[in-house]
């Protein structure tokens, strides 16, 4: 019954339901889905109805938000703040823009994608309540386009098919490429490789230590002192007349 109503209330206040469905990205260059980011298709020739004020917003939800989801709770209020999501806030708000920055049709070669929680300076500034932080946990999460004009909602498209983000494996757990072997005994095995190498260099270095001492101690002989032979001319002693009688 609660969804039957809201979807009279959005058709009572002129409130466009599109059929755009939010998608990931098709871009080549990887990483759709991380930990904790996730890029999406961005929102081109979408909105074509909208005025260029109106802004568009990227609603952010745990997928039981979706069925009951309230569109007059405004971006910025404790209901859609990015910091009590998802506990005391089952969805958020974020990436507001206008329709200038989604121009239609998509220039040639340009890369048109949204990174849904890139932001890590705002985690926890609740002056900042619309911020694209981190998602919390692995999800699933469900997203959607809502446009406003002023705090009045004038467009939405279609919730997307569940998301779920990347979990982190433990290292034990990831095998070594191109072997059998586990991340366990790559790092053991590197353990063992850096003690052999500390013992070789010790070992290296008290060898040339104790080769340095040897080749020391054969090379400091003593200068022979000089002798000197003095000459003594024994004139004295030469062949002399026999001594007169």
């Amino acid at each position: 019954m609660l969804p039957l109503l809201l979807l009279l209330l959005a058709a009572a206040h002129g409130l466009a339901n599109l059929t755009y469905v939010p998608t990931l990205a098709s871009t080549p260059l990887g990483g759709l889905t991380t930990t904790s980011t996730f890029v999406l298709e961005q929102p081109r020739c979408v909105f074509t109805e909208l005025q260029d004020d109106a802004v568009i917003w990227l609603v952010v939800a745990i997928p039981e938000a979706v069925e009951n989801f309230d569109n007059s709770m405004g971006p910025g209020t404790p209901e859609r703040a990015f910091q009590n999501f998802p506990d005391r806030a089952h969805a958020y708000m974020t990436l507001n823009t206008t329709i200038l920055n989604y121009p239609c049709p998509k220039p040639p070669g340009e890369i048109t994608v949204l990174r849904v929680g890139s932001e890590t300076s705002c985690i926890k500034d609740k002056t900042r309540p619309t911020c694209n932080g981190p998602l919390p946990s692995p999800g699933p999460y469900r997203v959607k386009f809502l446009a406003l004009d002023g705090s009045k909602p004038v467009a939405e498209t279609a919730w997307s098919e569940p998301i779920t983000l990347r979990t982190a494996q433990p290292l034990g757990s990831i095998p070594a490429t191109g072997s059998g072997h586990s991340a366990g005994m790559i790092a053991l095995t590197s353990i063992v490789s850096i003690l052999f190498a500390i013992l070789l260099a010790g070992l290296v270095a008290m060898l040339g230590f104790w080769g340095s001492d040897t080749y020391g101690g054969s090379s400091t002989f003593s200068k022979p002192e000089a002798v000197t032979v003095r000459r003594y001319n024994t004139h004295h002693a030469y062949d002399q007349p026999a001594a007169r009688l």
